[in-house]
């Protein structure tokens, strides 16, 4: 990875969504638009090095979804549908009809959600290191347990519980510091909304099965939260799926392997 990418943030310009929820973005750059959607429990600068990289020939939006970077906490529950409405509506205040959509993780759920509402907005779409279906019974409520200790005890806990799941089991020191960094400015209350939101979301596998525009599927091979597996299963149901392998990546594949993330990246939305 190379260092330094992870921007600091300053300011950042906000939307407000009908449904009262305010999303910070960064929007860099001219050209065909790409949309990047953030991981959990980190925000947009996850994405540095992805937007610099596309900067100079694209417009690039990058969105901190509610309590993330710079997002206020939602003031109630929010639903994964609802914060890919609020994608949406971003776009069309910013004047973008068609965009290129990368989401990672819990980016890709809502990838899938806005791909399910909105389809003629996309024009490609990148899912990585993320899954079509929903939790289990089980995952949701493991999920309510942990939004229920972020709210009683703050997010301090959450790097040294998330770090061995979203990395390489050897992973580089700096790219460990610089994700806890992230994930330490999370609130509590995004973090318990988010995980409430995943936790209820649905199976968009038959919206795969719809989906008429190119779909690349990006996981790592160390990835143990939604492992290769998973993606094989996606690509299987994509009419114009494909899939790529990073090898020596975990969870957060655009971090572990950022070089090779990069060129499969550079390569599909140029296409």
């Amino acid at each position: 990875m190379k260092r330094g990418l992870f921007y600091q943030l300053g300011t950042m310009p906000t939307f407000t969504t009908q449904r009262s929820l305010t999303l910070g973005y960064t929007d860099q750059g001219h050209g065909p638009a790409v949309t990047f959607l953030h991981p959990f429990p980190l925000d947009s600068r996850a994405w540095a090095s992805q937007v610099q990289l596309l900067a100079p020939e694209h417009r690039v939006i990058a969105v901190d979804f509610p309590g993330f970077g710079l997002s206020p906490p939602p003031a109630g529950p929010v639903t994964l549908a609802s914060m890919a409405a609020g994608v949406a509506g971003l776009l069309r205040e910013l004047r973008i009809f068609k965009t290129s959509v990368v989401g990672l993780s819990m980016g890709g759920y809502i990838a899938l959600e806005l791909a399910a509402q909105e389809p003629a907005l996309l024009s490609r779409l990148v899912l990585a290191d993320t899954r079509a279906g929903a939790d289990t019974k089980e995952g949701a409520a493991g999920r309510e347990r942990f939004a229920a200790r972020a709210e009683k005890d703050g997010v301090g806990w959450i790097a040294d519980e998330m770090l061995p799941k979203l990395l390489h089991p050897d992973p580089d020191p700096d790219i460990a510091r610089e994700v806890a960094s992230l994930i330490a400015r999370a609130t509590p209350a995004g973090v318990a909304a988010a995980q409430r939101a995943m936790a209820a979301r649905v199976d968009r596998g038959p919206t795969l099965e719809k989906l008429q525009l190119p779909v690349l599927v990006l996981v790592g091979g160390e990835d143990v939260l939604t492992p290769p597996a998973e993606s094989v299963r996606m690509v299987e149901r994509l009419p114009r799926g494909r899939l790529e392998l990073l090898p020596g990546a975990g969870h957060l594949s655009n971090l572990e392997e950022e070089d090779l993330f990069n060129r499969a990246l550079v390569s599909f939305v140029t296409g």
